[in-house]
């Protein structure tokens, strides 16, 4: 049996026989024996929340748990399915034993302006929220979607760092000795690839010059040229295990892990909230925009980012024109200035 890796559980063997417990405090109850099944989850979240009595089998933790067994939520990519899975337990863990056939478009709406801050997590809750919806209509516990059509939040996108703040988050990652934070910087300023992706570089995946990826969002293969910052970065970094952003021999570290090291960072140079926020997935558009710069081809800079559209590429290729134009404008009106 595997053991859940769940808070207050108590698990004791009685004449070979496994029993589990909720236990927190002085409370204890028994919870059934197989942590796999929906009647496990289900007591276990309505304990936690103290609602017991209020079980249905139209419940958030119900639904949830069918979900994860859904071929819609298994052909999510693996990156997806760890994003979708912290929300399904951020909406277990408050609204688990409630009947969820009671859920209005006003209460999607509450839910991502609670988490207006971040508009990229408010967006991420409504998406979830819209797909165990979407698994509740297929399982003829509702009617229709309402999240369906609810509006996802603009504040903000993916914007590349400003060279001001690239020297901000190193010079942070090395007075905090932030090696975890630098390393996935290096790695995905170096590559262009998402921060998913750098966490499962292996040192077996690096040759000295390129390194093999295979992108876990788009499932391209790729062998991305090292720029020469990130071969010296790399050949002095110390190999604590078979990948790069090691957490044991064998396993890397999890991206949510990685995650949390960078947050620490951005905090302390003020990129984590407001109108400073600038989050990691933007270095990814720093690569991108410098090759667009340097004046790649819209093929080269897809051989690098792994991009399957141009869409993106060429709104890489606009700032850059961009740029090159404005500077030849400002260049040609000082001249004819200097002329009067």
């Amino acid at each position: 049996m595997k053991r859940p890796d769940l808070p207050y559980l108590e698990f004791k063997t009685v004449k070979g026989r496994p029993y589990i417990y909720f236990r927190k405090g002085k409370f204890r109850r028994r919870l059934p024996d197989n942590p796999d099944s929906q009647e496990f989850s289900v007591e276990y979240w309505s304990t936690r929340n103290g609602q017991r009595k209020d079980r249905v089998r139209t419940s958030w933790a119900a639904l949830i748990e069918s979900y994860y067994d859904s071929s819609a939520y298994k052909a999510l990519a693996a990156g997806t399915r760890a994003d979708y899975r912290r929300h399904c337990d951020a909406i277990r863990e408050k609204n688990g034993p409630k009947d969820m056939r009671t859920f209005r478009r006003k209460h999607a709406i509450a839910a991502r302006d609670a988490l207006q801050e971040t508009w990229s997590k408010a967006n991420m809750r409504v998406s979830v929220l819209s797909s165990l919806c979407r698994h509740a209509v297929d399982l003829e516990w509702i009617d229709r979607n309402p999240v369906i059509d609810v509006p996802k939040l603009t504040g903000g996108g993916y914007e590349p760092w400003p060279e001001a703040q690239l020297r901000a988050f190193e010079a942070a990652c090395d007075t905090l000795e932030a090696s975890t934070a630098r390393t996935a910087y290096e790695l995905a300023l170096g590559t262009g690839q998402r921060l998913g992706d750098c966490v499962k570089m292996r040192w077996e995946d690096f040759d000295g010059e390129y390194m093999r990826v295979v992108q876990e969002k788009t499932g391209v293969h790729v062998w991305i040229f090292c720029p020469a910052r990130l071969r010296a970065y790399l050949a002095a970094l110390p190999k604590r295990g078979a990948h790069i952003l090691a957490r044991t021999a064998t396993e890397p570290l999890t991206k949510r892990r990685v995650q949390i090291r960078i947050e620490a960072v951005r905090d302390s140079i003020g990129a984590m909230y407001g109108a400073g926020r600038l989050v990691p997935h933007g270095w990814r558009y720093n690569a991108a925009v410098e090759l667009a710069e340097a004046g790649c081809s819209d093929a080269e800079i897809q051989s690098v980012t792994g991009r399957k559209t141009l869409e993106m590429v060429q709104k890489y290729r606009g700032r850059a024109s961009q740029r090159k134009r404005s500077k030849r404008a400002q260049e040609a009106r000082e001249r004819n200035g200097s002329k009067a």
